[in-house]
């Protein structure tokens, strides 16, 4: 059958529905039809799993003619998703495909919610379609014959691919891909991805640089202009002196209207905690939304997020208010509107949830900001302007991960074993590895064997063996049982499953939560009050409570930082309010707090850098903006304090976050004896930074989830689990083990790499130094706490007291500042 006759088959179908098919799905079948690899760029509902389900199936038809007599059963195409609520809407989308053209092929989905009955199916027969997670791909490379199963494979897509890029799970799927190009002997591969600044690079990585592959590939942009309005929630009456404490809850109000004028809303909150409060607030003052309203984090159990993801599909659930865990492309038709709850501190990430609304192409989104105090009506304004240029984010990918690298090699170890010199070819086409040595290569095999020069009396680190002909091989059952459930790249807080007394399963929380709990102590969690009994054999018990709490369970995403992107936006914003040109509603209503921070010191233009300094009871305060968000500020305090410290001994204790850093002392700081001395040169930065913070410590944190990716410590089996004390410890002794014995360590220091390129940003902190070098200085000598100093100040004394002794606190501060 020839490509005009199968483009006819397609055409029929989407008329059949209604639809005509945009532009770029037939350029994309076009394409893949003519044997080309690929990157499709399309937002999030504009039908871009049509775009390729079409092709792969249209491929099948045309390698098989006689299909309808003759079915061959084996896999024949993989659907990679990073979310596994997303799986089962890409299963309706083919299965809808496969029913209408009436083909005998099947659908299946393994990921860590497939049953172990339906595994056990799919070992005698793979589906012809299957859709899965890239830790379930890996998991099928650890699996006896693996190259059979996979031999008649023509496709992979990987979906989200810009989510994926720039983790370690996007260099799990990059080994996962340099492996499959060799098995399948004809295989196309795709990606798809949302709009992100480095599309070129993205394809890059997919397909590994300079490779055939590369080469007869394409990039198609869906180019689809989605009309977005944002549109802030701005209060009533706005305090002079802001600070982040309310997390917006005095707007509840406000947004009451909008969701019950609209069908379904989504309220988008930045961390899971915040979401349980919304939820039981709203509920607690509306109770009549009881019944018609959801939530929907990544915590909450399995039943829970299908059944919120059905209801909202059949538009019975008034509002649902989620976490990044609904972001990605899950297909809910009807989403009318969208309400983002506080910065969401990076332009991708807006554009991502804005997307959700009107979620059908050609449709306009709408989504309401609402800020959670007055200063982030700077990041809605920051926010418009990004969606006028649609000025998006690049997704940086990492270099020489060599811990996913140990445990891939153990993968295919475990699987059929490996031959070294067939294996290392395929890694160096890796974008992740083009660079590695032949010299780091045997570094890895040597770790495979003895498990590293210092280790080597242990036998426990000896997991692969070498056979007679040089083959690679786990034989020992128990290590590959325990290398099977410890594959996958996301190591979290190790966290806990929260049970009922009499066994039912709410959801799951971080270990670092609960080891702060007592006995009787009332939490909120999935939308319950919850009075914590004890732990037992890893599972934390709980009973109903009808006590109040302000306890909510903290998860590790909770401090978000701004991307570089969105810093240089809110700086741009802020010039407008410096220079008086500032024309969004936002900064107008803003306008008494410019003017207030003006009178006490000053707005910086463009071309100034600003340094405050005043004296409260609690000692001096120098605040420091460059407004490069709490990533970038927290390298620069530490480095500057150190700098200070070198001229003049002095103690201080540092604060920040995304707009500036405070370093508060015993005794003033001389900021222009201080700025002549080089303060802000990039010279000497990285030996700065190393002596002024702790980078050992940080080292050590990013050591242990290294050693648990490669496998030298062992998290436990599912159920049991190892507590995170002994994570902790285990790899805290190895990490002082390598420090005195065997500091070329590449695992080790891989540790101290990650915690400068990927925690501190150092590129970003260079930048912004380089930056502020070419300012002028302003110093302000203040009366008193300005504006802009307030929610710094007022985040640090809310470690020393509760919310209600806080409240009343910043009222009478509040209330002498305004005097």
């Amino acid at each position: 059958m020839n490509n005009k006759a199968l483009f006819e088959i397609a055409h029929s179908w989407f008329q059949q529905q209604g639809w005509k098919p945009f532009p770029f799905q037939k350029a994309t079948w076009t394409a893949f039809l003519q044997g080309k690899h690929g990157l499709l760029n399309a937002p999030t509902g504009s039908g871009k799993t049509y775009a390729l389900w079409f092709p792969i199936v249209l491929t099948y038809i045309k390698n098989h003619p006689e299909y309808k007599t003759r079915h061959k059963k084996g896999l024949k195409a993989i659907w990679i998703t990073p979310l596994r609520a997303l799986s089962q809407e890409i299963k309706q989308s083919a299965e809808r495909i496969v029913h209408d053209l009436e083909l005998p092929m099947t659908v299946g989905i393994r990921t860590g919610d497939t049953s172990t009955k339906e595994r056990a199916r799919q070992r005698t027969t793979m589906p012809d379609l299957l859709i899965t997670t890239p830790e379930s791909l890996q998991l099928l490379l650890a699996s006896k014959g693996y190259a059979t199963t996979f031999k008649d494979c023509t496709a992979i897509v990987v979906d989200e691919w810009h989510e994926l890029l720039g983790t370690k799970r996007g260099v799990q799927m990059e080994l996962g891909l340099s492996r499959l190009k060799t098995v399948c002997k004809d295989l196309r591969i795709w990606g798809i991805s949302a709009t992100i600044g480095n599309l070129e690079q993205a394809r890059e990585v997919l397909l590994g640089p300079g490779t055939v592959a590369l080469e007869n590939s394409v990039l198609v942009r869906a180019n689809l202009k989605k009309r977005i309005t944002v549109k802030s929630i701005i209060p009533q009456k706005m305090e002079t002196f802001p600070w982040r404490g309310h997390l917006g809850l005095h707007l509840l109000d406000d947004i009451i209207p909008i969701i019950k004028k609209s069908k379904t809303t989504l309220l988008f909150t930045n961390t899971r905690s915040q979401c349980e409060i919304w939820f039981q607030k709203i509920l607690e003052k509306y109770p009549e939304f009881a019944g018609e309203m959801a939530m929907h984090h990544g915590s909450v159990n399995k039943e829970t997020r299908i059944w919120v993801e059905q209801a909202i599909r059949n538009e019975s659930l008034k509002a649902v208010v989620c976490t990044s865990s609904l972001d990605l492309g899950v297909d809910f038709a009807p989403v009318e509107t969208v309400i983002q709850i506080g910065g969401p501190k990076g332009v991708a990430r807006f554009l991502q949830r804005a997307g959700r609304s009107g979620h059908r192409p050609g449709a306009k989104s709408v989504i309401y900001f609402l800020p959670t105090h007055a200063i982030e009506l700077i990041e809605a304004s920051a926010l418009q302007v990004a969606v006028k240029e649609s000025a998006v984010e690049d997704r940086l990918p990492f270099l020489n991960c060599f811990d996913v690298l140990a445990q891939y090699l153990t993968t295919l170890a475990v699987s059929d074993g490996f031959y070294p010199e067939e294996i290392f070819p395929e890694i160096q086409q890796t974008f992740c590895y083009q660079g590695i040595t032949e010299q780091e290569w045997q570094w890895l095999l040597n770790f495979l064997v003895m498990g590293s020069q210092s280790l080597k009396s242990y036998d426990e680190y000896k997991k692969v063996e070498v056979e007679p002909d040089g083959k690679f091989k786990v034989n020992h059952k128990g290590i590959a049982m325990r290398h099977r459930f410890q594959i996958g790249t996301i190591v979290g807080d190790a966290s806990l499953s929260v049970h009922y007394q009499k066994g039912g399963y709410i959801g799951s929380i971080e270990e670092y939560f609960v080891s702060k709990l007592n006995p009787g102590d009332v939490f909120v969690f999935a939308g319950r009050n919850l009075e914590f009994i004890r732990i037992r054999s890893m599972k934390v018990q709980v009973r109903n409570s009808n006590k109040r709490s302000n306890k909510v369970p903290a998860w590790a995403g909770g401090r978000l930082s701004f991307s570089s992107q969105m810093s240089a936006l809110l700086r741009l914003e802020l010039y407008k309010a410096a220079t008086k040109t500032a024309t969004s509603p936002e900064l107008k209503a803003l306008e008494h707090i410019f003017n207030k921070q003006r009178e006490e010191s000053s707005v910086p233009k463009p071309e100034e850098f600003l340094i405050e300094t005043f004296k409260t009871r609690d000692g001096y305060h120098h605040i420091f903006y460059p407004f490069e968000g709490r990533a970038v500020h927290e390298a620069m305090s530490s480095l500057l304090s150190y700098r200070i410290g070198l001229l003049s001994p002095i103690t201080c204790s540092l604060a920040f976050n995304d707009y500036g850093f405070e370093m508060l002392s015993d005794k003033p700081i001389d900021i222009e004896a201080v700025v002549d001395n080089n303060l802000f040169t990039t010279e000497y930065m990285l030996e700065d930074l190393q002596k002024s913070l702790n980078s050992n410590e940080m080292a050590r944190r990013k050591f242990r989830d290294i050693a648990v990716i490669s496998g030298m410590v062992f998290t436990g089996y599912p159920e049991k689990g190892v507590k995170l004390k002994h994570l902790q410890s285990s790899s805290q002794l190895l990490f002082d083990v390598f420090r005195d014995y065997e500091p070329n360590n590449l695992l080790f220091q891989q540790a101290f790499t990650e915690t400068f390129e990927h925690q501190l940003e150092e590129g970003r902190l260079r930048l912004a130094l380089e930056r502020i070098g070419k300012q002028e200085i302003v110093w302000k000598q203040c009366e008193k706490p300005t504006p802009f100093s307030f929610p710094l100040i007022t985040d640090r004394l809310r470690e020393k007291l509760s919310n209600e002794k806080l409240a009343d606190r910043i009222k009478r501060m509040t209330k002498i500042l305004m005097k």
